[in-house]
């Protein structure tokens, strides 16, 4: 499993301590927006269209209030994404919704709470079943 993350200029310093965080505790981490200045629509595409490239690949996508992240996450087809900002949200979104990528705002969660939003999410599993049901709808929609 590969991280992928990325950030737009608010979301720069959070997104530099999650990945150090990560990669901390051995996770293979790719960041799609070193040494880059960009808007939070095209740091998100790049994070998703690199999640996309592989099954086993998560996002994390991160701006100033995470809104506009999930926005464009969500416009990408084939990207079910969620906007958190606790760790029960992302730890469910992966279970019951199958989210391939997160979005987080840097004015909004603090740096202890941003890594341990993100422990949860890449620890997380889809539990499939009768969630299966609801994630089919959801890809059908784009």
């Amino acid at each position: 499993m590969t991280i992928i993350i990325g950030s737009d200029v608010d979301g720069k310093r959070l997104k530099e301590l999650i990945k150090d965080y990560l990669e901390d505790n051995d996770y293979d981490v790719l960041d799609v927006t070193e040494g880059k200045d960009l808007d939070f629509v095209d740091s998100t595409v790049s994070v998703a269209k690199e999640v996309q490239k592989s099954d086993d690949n998560l996002g994390i996508a991160i701006d100033a209030y995470g809104a506009g992240s999930f926005i464009v996450a969500t416009k990408i087809k084939g990207m079910i994404a969620a906007e958190v900002s606790d760790e029960r949200s992302a730890y469910m979104t992966r279970s019951h919704n199958n989210a391939r990528m997160i979005t987080m705002g840097a004015e909004i969660v603090g740096d202890t709470l941003a890594k341990n939003v993100a422990k949860e999410f890449v620890n997380g599993h889809y539990d499939g079943g009768r969630h299966q049901i609801r994630v089919d709808m959801l890809n059908k929609m784009c």
